[in-house]
């Protein structure tokens, strides 16, 4: 398709120029550009598909950047990017050094925060509504969300708090396709379809509202007392409105796919005096049919066919691979349960949900809740595995601490993704969690390199563990297995000459990368002891009496250097009165860019030849 429109536009601002037909005729390339751009990139595609419409009726509606608009995790962002410059660069789109899948500041005015996480956006946007009552502006901050983030509880603290300032110019914009990443669940969904049947009073509302607006002298006025009638009047029928109930004024539900009904709503809903919540239903992954017939798979994509709608399938990876242990553990264990913070399908659990219904729990958008609610099962004599991205379990630091460590219960906190994640970016690589990790006592880390560590990890963790623990695993599948090698079962293993004078310590994934160097090195005549932590928190103390007689220690870890492994193991070795020459190399304080998984490990010398480098350099 020739994106004619996309190409010639001065975006946005030419969007106010444009009648109906050219902003549907804009829609489709817009649609066409973000499925070709996708299949090559891989990206979020059903959630991005079904923002369209809506995301060029608000970019018409508002002046960005003037209003500020917070776009909440930013699964929904692609059409913006396009609308604010940056059609030329969008073939780079979740590549190294091209543009992000996620807002970003550094790329553009009209990206005022970076997203990546959820529940986020409504505190922010009302945070610069505040700013700009105190500044005296009349912008407007609004806040785009997917009803998924209604599963968080971050966004009541919000809206709750918006309630109260009845003067703040903020429009809450949710985008109601009726799914967060796996289907919504709990009284919230349904709370919401409830609301879907009131489409025609709400539409005429939104109409009414901006026809009499326009009344020369008098029309802000007479809309307002309009609107408190109608309001007494929907109230008298209806009862009362969820969102109302905290104070915020309720427009809705809006067809998500027209651009005219939505762009009244809007103006409607900027001459309300107060913030406003405009309800808007579309259709995750509107106009691509193999995206609306299956969302949730085409929610994440990788490269794929656009002409035969296939994605690549991949069983063999370690979110699959302890899905399917936990599977098969709980057929033989009914204490076993799974809770899963709305990521079913990128956990692993799909299988786990469909047979053990009574033991399988979402509690969605919610990583905070699911700490204590594991403590909860714990103590009705359940063994709860909370499998949940490394970067989510971010949230969870207190919970970490007090309801899961102090408690001293048996809970297992499975962390997938650990490590560098790649296309994502800064927001998303689970490089953080081994240093907030050691700040916590009274927990046992695992960090398996191989999915028979794996196993070994998660069994240990249930019946040989009378505490928290925690099994960290990264994406993707295992790298390099040493010929021969079997999963001891011990805290760590050590490879090599014993009376080596020099040590390389590692743990987790980049292990193969270690034992290749290792090799490389004992080709060279080097002599090298490798070892290789299972547990890393706490640090096993017998691990540092392979040290002895050690003059160089070489210790690579895909973390964080402060707070983490590397510098916990030189403590204990400190501890234990010995000190060779200790040299870590893991990743400064910093956050990491977007980049192939490879590339980033490649960069930051953990592979195979940024060991070398190191070590050689050294020696």
């Amino acid at each position: 398709m020739e994106h004619n429109l996309l190409k010639t536009l001065n975006l946005p601002s030419d969007l106010k120029k444009l009648d109906e037909k050219d902003l549907e005729k804009l829609s489709e390339e817009i649609r066409d550009k973000i499925i070709t751009t996708v299949s090559q990139t891989g990206g979020h595609l059903a959630s991005n598909l079904g923002a369209v419409e809506l995301t060029v009726a608000i970019h018409k509606v508002f002046n960005s950047p003037e209003d500020k608009i917070i776009w909440d995790v930013g699964h929904q962002v692609y059409t913006h990017k396009l609308l604010t410059g940056r059609y030329d660069d969008f073939s780079t789109l979740r590549t190294e050094g091209g543009i992000s899948g996620f807002s970003r500041p550094n790329e553009s005015e009209h990206d005022i925060v970076y997203s990546g996480h959820s529940s986020v956006s409504v505190s922010t946007a009302l945070g610069i509504a505040a700013a700009n009552k105190v500044n005296g502006k009349k912008n407007y901050a609004v806040a785009v969300l997917g009803d998924g983030a209604l599963t968080g509880g971050l966004i009541y603290e919000a809206i709750n708090n918006a309630g109260r300032m009845k003067d703040a110019r903020l429009i809450i914009v949710l985008n109601d396709n009726g799914m967060s990443i796996s289907k919504n669940v709990g009284n919230l969904a349904k709370r919401l379809a409830v609301m879907r049947s009131r489409t025609g009073y709400y539409k005429l509302k939104a109409v009414a509202e901006k026809v009499v607006s326009k009344i020369p002298l008098i029309g802000k006025q007479l809309a307002n007392k309009i609107f408190k009638l109608k309001t007494n009047l929907k109230n008298a029928m209806y009862k009362s409105n969820f969102f109302e109930d905290f104070g915020v004024t309720y427009m809705g539900p809006i067809d998500g796919h027209n651009i005219e009904h939505l762009c009244d709503a809007l103006e409607g809903a900027k001459i309300i005096k107060g913030p406003v919540l405009v309800h808007v239903n579309t259709i995750k992954g509107k106009g691509y049919k193999p995206a609306e017939d299956n969302p949730s798979a085409f929610h994440g994509v990788p490269p794929f066919d656009v002409e035969e709608g296939n994605l690549p399938q991949s069983t063999n990876n370690f979110s699959e691979k302890f899905g399917e242990f936990l599977f098969n553990q709980a057929a033989k264990d009914k204490r076993i349960c799974a809770i899963t913070a709305a990521m079913s399908l990128g956990t692993g659990l799909k299988h786990f949900a469909d047979e053990y219904p009574d033991r399988f729990f979402d509690v969605g958008i919610a990583e905070e809740h699911a700490v204590p609610f594991a403590l909860g099962l714990a103590k009705g004599n359940m063994v709860p595995v909370f499998v949940v991205y490394s970067t989510f379990l971010q949230r969870c630091y207190d919970q970490l601490l007090h309801d899961c460590a102090l408690q001293e219960s048996k809970m297992i906190i499975a962390v997938d993704r650990a490590g560098v994640v790649g296309d994502d970016g800064e927001t998303h690589n689970g490089i953080y969690d081994t240093a907030f990790f050691n700040g916590i006592p009274n927990i046992t880390v695992y960090s398996p390199s191989y999915y028979s560590d794996l196993n070994n990890a998660f069994v240990n963790a249930i019946y040989h563990s009378e505490g928290p623990s925690v099994i960290r695993y990264p994406r993707g599948s295992q790298m390099y297995m040493p010929e021969g090698y079997e999963c001891s079962g011990k805290a760590f293993d050590v490879f090599g000459d014993e009376n080596a004078k020099i040590a390389i310590v590692t743990y987790g994934r980049i292990f193969s990368e270690s034992y290749k160097a290792y090799e490389k090195l004992s080709a060279e005549g080097i002599k090298v002891k490798l070892i290789k932590l299972n547990i890393i928190v706490p640090v096993p103390c017998e691990s540092v009496n392979a040290l002895h007689g050690v003059e160089k220690v070489f210790f690579f870890e895909e973390g964080v250097k402060s707070g983490g492994v590397g510098e916990s193991f030189a403590s204990v070795a400190l501890e234990n009165k010995l000190s060779p020459e200790f040299i870590l190399t893991a990743f400064p304080d910093c956050f990491v860019k977007q980049a192939k998984t490879d590339s980033v490990l490649k960069q930051y010398n953990l592979n195979c030849d940024g060991m070398l480098k190191v070590v050689k350099e050294s020696i």
